[in-house]
């Protein structure tokens, strides 16, 4: 056990305050630990958890991507869009993965060939698709959607335990890739050092593309768990959806200038940072502690990265 903390400080750390955290509601505190609460908790942290799987690539890519929110509100809005118009959902999901990486591929683009830093190509995208939005629909939602839309048409029953396995399969996927493929390994080696990467016979502007397109898909996956879970389609879903995703990644141990980062810090991060709310409600606490303590808790992991990175400097 010392031996794994020691060489995972971080992901350790997110474990012990994960919890410390599930031990709060013994105190005084009926009906949190039941398999419904923490099923919801799951389900409800889906889309979070395969958006930042994404973003993690991005991240560790020294890169980063703010129009996700915008991104994933216009998935979800095609998916909707397509089931109107009679297409099947088992092709309505290769649709909008497709949309989404195109989604993401552009701001890559925008970022390598158009030579615009990401935090701008990004927010610029962000307003973009975000105005569309509004301009395409209205401000509406989208309603009557057919009956095999929510749930894919399968009861909610069947569909929780689904949904939970396909983005568990999903995740692990991505995470057995960074780790085990020299695609995944290219990742880190473009943002610890383009030109050093570029020595290695590595091209650094295709795998920032490939990082925002691969970011791009994972987002409109996390629309589709998202959105077919009910009935209509909000068209102002998404706002701070993306603060959500980074957060999560970078409290759990991404480097925000790149090179490092760890899908299991992401899920620890995610799990962390998507519980407070909910163990607050049962706490009976003013939810506004809520984003003050995640506040906390990601100026704490932006000041540890910053010693770390000293501390490497030094070393």
């Amino acid at each position: 056990m010392k031996t794994l903390f020691a060489r995972h400080p971080r992901e350790g750390a997110l474990l012990l305050a994960l919890a410390a955290l599930f031990l709060l509601p013994l105190f005084g505190v009926d009906g949190f630990y039941t398999v419904a609460t923490f099923r919801s908790l799951a389900i409800d942290n889906l889309p979070v958890l395969i958006a930042a799987a994404g973003m993690t690539l991005v991240i560790v890519s020294g890169q980063i991507d703010i129009s996700i929110g915008s991104q994933f509100v216009v998935g979800g809005i095609a998916a909707g869009l397509l089931a109107k118009a009679g297409l099947p959902m088992p092709m309505v999901v290769p649709a909008v993965l497709l949309l989404g990486a195109a989604l993401g591929a552009f701001n890559g683009l925008l970022v390598t060939f158009a030579g615009m830093p990401a935090i701008i190509a990004t927010l610029a995208t962000m307003v973009l698709l975000r105005n569309g939005v509004l301009q395409a629909t209205g401000g509406d939602w989208i309603q009557n959607l057919p009956a095999g839309f929510q749930w894919f048409g399968l009861s909610s029953g069947v569909a929780q335990p689904a949904y939970l396995a396909a983005a568990a399969a999903l995740f692990a996927g991505f995470a057995w890739a960074m780790r085990n493929t020299s695609g995944g390994r290219a990742f880190y080696a473009v943002g610890c050092d383009h030109e050093a990467a570029r020595r290695l016979g590595l091209k650094p502007l295709r795998w920032v593309i490939a990082a925002f397109a691969l970011l791009g898909a994972a987002t409109a996956a996390a629309a589709l768990f998202n959105f077919t879970r009910y009935p209509t389609i909000e068209t102002n879903a998404g706002l701070g959806f993306e603060l959500k995703v980074i957060a999560a990644v970078v409290v759990g141990g991404a480097s925000i200038t790149g090179g490092r980062g760890t899908l299991l810090g992401t899920l620890l991060g995610v799990a962390l940072l998507g519980s407070i709310g909910t163990v607050f409600t049962f706490l009976h606490l003013d939810p506004a502690w809520e984003k003050a303590i995640q506040g906390a808790i990601l100026l704490a992991a932006v000041v540890a990265d910053t010693a770390f990175r000293k501390e490497a400097a030094r070393g």
